[in-house]
């Protein structure tokens, strides 16, 4: 994903009733009045967060007879993730050099354990 694309994805995601209805179509297609119910907004109004999800390629509509059925582009929402762990795994690649170096620095601690000691066990040390 591009840039422009991340930024229209993250700015749809990033109001509440949208993050419902990307949530109630993780389950499956709904229409519009199916994504209206659980909210006090008119029909226009649903259209119109459709419309903004749409916009950023997390959904799409079909046409079965008289139902417009909108469906949740999973494809889309796994890019986002993606983007998301490339960051979340290079910063805990960083907390575990910190650990290590931390680790390595405590005094009478084996190398390997990072595990903070507790009130326990450094008044059993000092003792």
């Amino acid at each position: 994903m591009d840039d422009d694309e991340l930024d229209r994805a993250f700015s749809a995601l990033a109001d509440p009733v949208r993050r419902a209805m990307v949530a109630r179509l993780s389950r499956g297609p709904a229409t519009v009045g199916e994504l209206a119910e659980p909210f006090r907004i008119t029909l226009q109004a649903v259209s119109k967060h459709i419309s903004v999800l749409e916009a950023a390629a997390l959904v799409w509509r079909t046409r079965e007879a008289q139902r417009r059925p909108v469906h949740l582009d999973a494809a889309a929402l796994e890019q986002l993730t993606a983007w998301i762990d490339r960051y979340r795994l290079d910063a805990e690649a960083r907390y575990r050099q910190l650990d290590g170096i931390l680790a390595a620095r405590s005094p009478g601690r084996p190398s390997g354990d990072a595990t903070p000691a507790s009130p326990q066990q450094k008044k059993d040390e000092s003792s």
